[in-house]
């Protein structure tokens, strides 16, 4: 068995945490792979193997990643189309998509017995046109747009090719189900079981009494048209990544991705333990 290191030591106890993951994962007997950038911090484990990430993702029984939530969002990139499975430990400040805590490493034993569960979550692939050609980016959370200046702005949504409405926001959001609990939450939006498949739309601030979050089919394929005005543009990122800027009657394509990421989950806790252990209270 092999399992390659995804740490982010620009968050607090993350070298530490990683350190300890090494050494528990060679105690259980299972191989263990870190990034050749990294060879100095583990240069006194003999066991670790050194290679480039992205080769190792693709060999890998499971992929750690140690960080926070969005160190876990950049890992699930490289994971795309392969069957690697992935488990987040959490040294941030809420990682909600964690599967351990930085005191649990002792549960990294189930991976070799294979006593965990997977959860698949489904992602969102945007479709765009950059420098005349067409591009596809994929998110695990969600997919952002916004006023490139910080004002109001008009935009349309099709379903389909059906006109679902006219919108004047700060912006909209169109995430997964695993990205309800992300920036689609703080936005009002409801909170998904990340096993459903749906697209979830809200809208950024709407200059609205009546905007409500809109589930649609992830069969649907969702079209974002930007009417801003006064020679003003949108802003579209993918999981807070990839800046793209959308002109006036310029357009974006929304739809269920063509790649799942397997989410391992070791301790047993079901989907509302978690949300109430890591939302149901205040962050310190």
């Amino acid at each position: 068995m092999i399992v390659a290191l995804y740490p982010n030591f620009q968050k607090k106890n993350a070298l530490k945490c990683a350190r300890e993951t090494c050494d528990v994962l060679n105690r259980y007997g299972i191989e263990v792979c870190v990034s050749e950038k990294y060879r100095e911090e583990f240069s006194d484990k003999s066991f670790v193997r050194f290679e480039d990430i992205k080769k190792s993702v693709r060999t890998a029984d499971f992929v750690i990643a140690i960080g926070g939530d969005g160190t876990i969002l950049r890992c699930s990139q490289l994971l795309m189309g392969t069957d690697t499975k992935l488990l987040g430990i959490n040294t941030g400040t809420l990682g909600f998509m964690a599967g351990l805590e930085a005191d649990q490493l002792d549960k990294l034993e189930l991976l070799k017995t294979g006593d965990y569960e997977i959860s698949e979550r489904m992602t969102l692939d945007l479709t765009c046109t950059e420098n005349g050609r067409q591009v596809t980016y994929t998110a695990l959370n969600e997919v952002s747009a916004r006023s490139g200046s910080f004002r109001i702005c008009d935009f349309e949504v099709y379903s389909d090719g059906y006109l679902v409405g006219r919108y004047r926001a700060d912006g909209v959001l169109f995430s997964t189900p695993s990205g309800s609990t992300a920036y689609a939450l703080s936005a009002g939006g409801p909170v998904i079981e990340p096993d459903l498949e749906c697209i979830e739309m809200t809208q950024i601030c709407p200059h609205s009494l009546f905007s409500r979050t809109t589930l649609f089919s992830s069969c649907r394929k969702l079209t974002l048209t930007s009417r801003t005005r006064n020679g003003e543009y949108m802003v579209i990122s993918v999981d807070g990544e990839r800046h793209i800027q959308l002109e006036k009657d310029q357009s974006i394509e929304i739809g269920r991705g063509k790649n799942n990421i397997r989410f391992v989950n070791v301790v047993g806790n079901s989907f509302h333990e978690s949300l109430c252990r890591k939302l149901c209270k205040p962050i310190k």
